[in-house]
């Protein structure tokens, strides 16, 4: 195994950070600019966060295809689903891991348009399970995966709130990934398999970086918010 030094770990933390760098500027520039509006088609919005990422960045889309906004009922399907016209009290998912993958990271924030007060505790609450989150794991330096699962569901439920995937982060470098690579590959993900602790060297030599990913789902009004980031070096 080819030993890494200080310079080419501190290379790759950078490059994690400028690919989270880059998409907080576009989601502050998606907000900066009303690209999320009611009567605009989620399909008209795609169009101009890439036509904005092309001019503030110079980059496209890692992915062709992929898409970047979900709203109201859409935000609770996975895979493909139908465009449609944002509404005017809708969630709105942005998730700009088209952007962010060629930097081996991910990025996703929720808006909620209008004053509904279920949509707005949504998105309220979902903060606070990520700053919990990120609390947690900055408490323990021996945290393992199983236990920071552990905790986001509690905070959930403390919340009155489920979580919508069978876990709660990943590996940096790896692409989103299905329960059937879970059950083979669990120490890849925050999940209940894991039992590794997130701080640790891999066996390339590289030391691990975890993407923070949360999904808070509201049943009754099926509808989801999303929060994903970097967990451990923002």
């Amino acid at each position: 195994m080819t030993t890494l030094d200080r310079m080419d770990r501190g290379l790759r933390a950078l490059h994690l950070r400028e690919g989270q760098r880059m998409a907080q500027r576009l989601f502050a520039q998606v907000l900066a600019t009303q690209v999320i509006r009611p009567g605009r088609s989620e399909e008209e919005a795609d169009n101009r966060i890439a036509l904005l990422a092309r001019e503030v960045f110079g980059v496209r889309a890692g992915r062709v295809g992929r898409r970047f906004v979900r709203s109201g009922p859409n935000t609770a399907v996975g895979g493909r689903w139908p465009v449609r016209v944002i509404g005017a009290r809708d969630l709105v998912v942005l998730d700009f891991e088209p952007l962010v993958a060629p930097y081996e990271t991910g990025f996703a924030r929720t808006v909620a348009l209008g004053d509904d007060p279920a949509r707005r505790g949504l998105v309220h609450d979902l903060a606070a399970v990520a700053t919990g989150a990120r609390d947690a794991f900055r408490a323990d330096d021996h945290l393992t995966g199983r236990e920071l699962y552990t905790e986001v569901r509690a905070l959930a439920a403390k919340a009155g709130r489920s979580l919508g995937s069978w876990h709660c982060g990943r590996l940096t470098g790896t692409a989103p990934a299905s329960y059937a690579e879970a059950v083979t590959r669990p120490e890849f993900f925050i999940g209940p398999d894991n039992g590794w602790p997130l701080r640790r060297t891999l066996g390339e030599g590289w030391r691990a970086h975890w993407i923070l990913q949360i999904r808070l789902v509201d049943e009754h009004r099926g509808h989801a918010a999303v929060h994903t980031e970097l967990l451990d070096l923002v």
